[in-house]
């Protein structure tokens, strides 16, 4: 992977979960089971009911949270705090990325469809606050998720960021095309590579796809 496919990028911006700390941490884990128990409280439903919900308005509407607002017209700030309200001790520090992210050139910012405080709480665990200037969640979005195209746009105009200068890493190859559309640089951090002409570039090792543009 040529370092010069990056030399242009002056904007990094990074997703969140399973992006800058691995899945094997099972943080989402405990937000996947109060999600759960949200829906089957504030929907009224079982949670085999609750479950099939949550996997539908991911698919349909790219987060549950995105499907309970538009299906049942829920707000989403004490859902968010709800759900974000759990032990962030399974994350551990990262130290070497931590190095490797302030080490790029530019500016760095977080993305994410969780909200802005869970992510300074992700990373303030893993030792990653430093580096990044700026953190944006859902709500900074009008709680438009990704991958719709007014999530991106919202937030990057807030930026200010130039999309033909920029670099996006996510661990969800849905939330890359419109980035790829915009003209961000793309980059799958997942464990298995997609064939699909928006993910330009694929890692199952962020630091380690990192350090070849260092």
């Amino acid at each position: 992977m040529p370092k010069h496919a990056f030399s242009h990028v002056t904007t990094w911006v990074f997703d969140l979960d399973h992006t800058l700390y691995p899945p094997e941490m099972r943080l989402f884990d405990q937000i996947e089971d109060r999600m759960t128990r949200y829906v089957m409280r504030e929907v009224g439903v079982d949670q085999a009911e609750a479950d099939r919900l949550r996997a539908t308005y991911w698919r349909d509407y790219g987060t549950t949270l995105a499907g309970l607002m538009r299906v049942h017209d829920i707000d989403p700030d004490p859902y968010l705090h709800e759900v974000h309200d759990i032990d962030f001790s399974v994350l551990d520090p990262d130290p070497q990325l931590a190095d490797m992210i302030a080490d790029l050139p530019g500016r760095k910012i977080v993305y994410t469809n969780g909200s802005a405080p869970y992510a300074r709480n992700v990373l303030a665990a893993r030792g990653l606050s430093a580096p990044f200037e700026k953190i944006y969640g859902i709500e900074h979005a009008g709680y438009f998720p990704k991958p719709e195209r007014i999530a991106f746009e919202t937030v990057f105009a807030k930026d200010g960021l130039d999309p033909t200068k920029a670099a996006m890493f996510e661990d969800d190859h849905r939330n890359l095309k419109v980035p790829h559309d915009m003209g961000l640089k793309t980059v799958l951090v997942a464990p298995d590579a997609k064939n699909e002409p928006h993910l330009q570039h694929h890692t199952n090792d962020l630091g380690a796809f990192l350090s070849q543009l260092l």
